[in-house]
């Protein structure tokens, strides 16, 4: 069977991404972080606003109860803290604690997966980041199409939405 120039395109895009998403596993093991444990701490530390367990599941493209049991795990490690809100006793913050900062140091040393993009010309690298946020786009258009009462969201995420009794819910 021939594959068109579309599914080339995207068994490469696919293949490349494994070998990209390996590449930083690798990376990561030797300070001891997963990929989604590193994602957290890297967003806590950008962050520009508090935080809270729903902005992260956002952010990070992963479901609500997954994200709650990740920094479960993560406090219980020691390397983020959770806090109750003082005006909104619901409302969970996440911050990094001394251990999670001393993990990103580890981390930032151990950068290899940058090698992997030095390799473009900065007008190749402005050309795929170009392309990337097209293919991006694309998917959650497609994702909202497929599962409009699913999924609500911008171009910059998309977020599962809770299905409460008698229909479509309420996003977190």
């Amino acid at each position: 069977m021939d594959m068109d120039e579309n599914e080339k395109a995207w068994v490469l895009l696919f293949r490349t991404f494994k070998a990209l998403e390996r590449a930083r596993e690798i990376e990561l093991q030797q300070v001891g972080l997963s990929i989604i444990e590193a994602g957290v701490l890297q967003a806590l530390k950008t962050a520009e606003e508090p935080v809270t367990p729903a902005k992260l599941s956002r952010w990070l493209y992963r479901e609500a109860q997954t994200i709650s049991g990740l920094l479960n795990r993560m406090e219980k490690d020691g390397l983020v803290r959770k806090s109750r809100n003082l005006d909104k006793k619901n409302l969970v913050r996440v911050s990094l604690t001394e251990k999670g900062e001393e993990a990103l140091e580890r981390l930032a040393s151990a950068m290899f997966v940058p090698k992997i993009t030095s390799h473009l010309t900065k007008q190749e690298r402005k050309t795929l980041k170009v392309c990337l946020e097209k293919l991006r786009t694309r998917a959650f258009e497609l994702i909202r199409e497929l599962q409009p009462f699913r999924y609500i969201g911008t171009d910059e995420y998309v977020r599962p939405v809770r299905r409460e009794l008698g229909g479509v819910g309420k996003g977190r």
